[in-house]
């Protein structure tokens, strides 16, 4: 038998971790939650229903399933960047607690993710409102971020 090893491991050094903040964020408007239906159609294509999980001045996160995608999306391909996907969409806010508006915008789908089996998120930035739809937007978008920061 020989002499046994000297065994010493030199001082760790640290290790620098992404942290998950550093991804960058897809929109420049902060976002607030909700659940509201929105009719989507692109150009010559009938109207789907979906649902807005999210809303920001700049534009809005839709929940769907894997048919509506593909509807939506041929191939289910991700949109590059400046290839973007027209779309029409009409949805309602809530102006007062008694009173909506209906709201019509056009907007590209710039961003696909799969969140489920069935589930993706597609990332509709605006484009264009009809009337004073941006004016609406942003009203209630303030309000429910100035509600929640209370």
């Amino acid at each position: 038998m020989g002499k046994p090893l000297n065994v010493e491991s030199a001082p760790a050094k640290p290790m620098r971790v992404k942290p998950r903040s550093a991804e960058p964020n897809l929109r420049d408007q902060q976002r607030a939650d909700v659940s509201l239906p929105v009719t989507l159609n692109r150009p010559g294509q009938p109207a789907i229903e979906c649902q807005m999980c999210n809303l920001s001045r700049a534009g809005m996160m839709i929940r769907c399933t894997t048919a509506v995608t593909e509807t939506l999306i041929p191939d289910k391909r991700a949109p590059a960047p400046g290839d973007w996907i027209a779309i029409n969409a009409r949805f309602d806010v809530p102006v007062l607690a008694q009173q909506s508006v209906s709201l019509s915008a056009r907007g590209h789908i710039a961003h696909l993710r799969r969140i489920a089996r069935d589930e993706f998120h597609l990332g509709i930035r605006f484009v264009d409102f009809d009337g004073r739809g941006f004016d609406y937007v942003d009203q209630y978008v303030h309000r429910l971020l100035s509600e929640r920061a209370d």
